[in-house]
């Protein structure tokens, strides 16, 4: 049986927003981050604009034309879903892990599915390994984390020139592009 006087309760964290130094946009190094990204699913952050979750910006919308939504990883995007947030600016979609891919999927799905043409960011556990992939699934803004260093991450997008698969930017597979060129 636990005894009662030996446990400890743990206090809450406090969770501030998190501004990102190191912003990839358009494939360039944002000279400023003016958005920061809030977890608290409680309370709005005093900073402003700023991305938080899903259900406090469902709430504040109309509101705050400040606030965008943060995207959770196991986030289902019904069409519903998408056409109430194809209304913000911006959307933000957290990876909590690097290994954690749902993002993609999330932003491949606004993109492609529900026509959504505003900023898509990836926030969390970004690595520049990754932004290649982000960049061809629809993200158009990543912002790396603090270890990462914003010049190879520059020189990790443009060092692919060919790609044979298809995705957001080039809708056909390079034996198509091939074909239609020889004919």
């Amino acid at each position: 049986m636990p005894n009662k006087a030996n446990e400890t309760t743990a206090e809450p964290v406090e969770q501030t927003p998190v501004h990102v130094d190191h912003l990839i946009a358009n494939g360039e190094l944002a000279a400023e981050n003016a958005w920061c990204v809030s977890y608290d699913a409680e309370a709005l952050p005093e900073q402003r604009p700023a991305f938080v979750p899903l259900t406090l910006w469902q709430a504040n919308q109309e509101d705050d034309e400040e606030l965008s939504p943060l995207l959770t990883s196991d986030t289902e995007l019904t069409p519903e879903l998408a056409q109430q947030i194809g209304k913000a600016a911006a959307i933000a979609v957290d990876f909590p892990a690097f290994t954690d891919g749902r993002g993609y999927t999330l932003a491949r799905l606004l993109r492609e599915r529900y026509g959504y043409a505003g900023e898509v960011r990836a926030v969390g556990d970004v690595l520049v390994d990754q932004l290649e992939y982000m960049r061809r699934c629809g993200f158009s803004a990543m912002a790396l984390r603090d270890d990462q260093d914003p010049e190879d991450a520059l020189r990790a997008l443009s060092f692919i020139s060919v790609r044979y698969q298809p995705d957001v930017e080039e809708r056909q597979a390079l034996f198509e592009r091939r074909l239609t060129t020889s004919e």
